[in-house]
């Protein structure tokens, strides 16, 4: 019987413990053996954990203490994973990283939509589910020194707020959007492939680069004024995308693919 995880090696071990605990995560598997590894790894990296083992339970475990990161199984008894990121979204801003056994590339392309900022397919390396918490944690977390705000073609980012809006008007981003959002505004003109946006975004030098493909498709339906015509993200075809102010014509924009 395959392992849902991936057995460490004698010489893998967990990622040294850094001092304080930095962040609360909540482990959502019905599986108790994976739930028990993944927590394992996660408290010896120094994490707060909390586990629950269906949807309902998750829900009330991240009410009674909040999370700042959800690592989440997709496949729950009662209510599925999707449903229950839905939810926690509809709470507040959390960032989500599935677990899933599908192969289906439509299922995970599905969690990206629905706001997971990472999944990772079964079975998997604990240590690089520990790794890929940290990163996306990382991405989170104030930034030592004040970040000014950006603007362009109606759009403004407040990076140490956390808020961005198109024409006075907030936009309703995931942590990723924001971020992919901010990217583009800091470097306006510039072609950057998917692998340049998952290193400098996502912060990852390895992954799945539709998690960039899908991210870029919701996020233009939030910024563009006709998401099928795109004239801010611009997609430059056989290197990935590039941002561009708005010529005063909209007659040179080709419609998306």
């Amino acid at each position: 019987m395959q392992q849902p995880y991936e057995m460490p090696q004698p010489s893998e071990s967990p990622p040294p413990s850094p001092p304080p605990v930095s962040a609360r995560v909540l482990v959502v598997d019905d599986d108790p053996t994976v739930a028990e590894v993944v927590s394992g790894y996660l408290d010896r990296a120094g994490y707060a954990v909390d586990r629950a083992g269906d949807g309902p339970s998750a829900l009330a475990r991240a009410a009674a203490h909040w999370p700042d990161l959800v690592v989440l199984d997709l496949m729950l008894p009662g209510m599925d994973g999707l449903e229950v990121c839905r939810r926690i979204r509809g709470r507040g801003p959390v960032p989500v990283i599935m677990l899933t056994a599908r192969g289906d590339e439509d299922d995970r392309i599905l969690g990206l939509e629905v706001g997971a900022d990472d999944y990772v397919t079964k079975p998997f390396s604990p240590r690089e589910l520990v790794l890929r918490v940290e990163s996306v944690l990382r991405r989170t977390r104030p930034a030592t020194r004040p970040l000014r705000p950006l603007s362009a073609a109606g759009l403004t980012v407040d990076p140490e707020a956390r808020r961005a809006t198109k024409d006075g008007a907030e936009l309703a981003l995931t942590i990723r959007e924001f971020d992919l959002l901010a990217f583009f505004l800091r470097n306006p003109g510039r072609a950057y492939s998917r692998e340049d946006l998952m290193r400098e975004v996502w912060g990852w030098d390895f992954g799945d680069l539709s998690t960039v493909t899908v991210h870029v498709r919701r996020l233009r339906g939030k910024v563009e004024d006709d998401p099928g015509r795109p004239r801010l993200i611009q997609t430059v075809w056989g290197v990935g995308y590039r941002f561009e102010e708005p010529a005063t014509t909209p007659d040179t924009a080709t419609r998306e693919p």
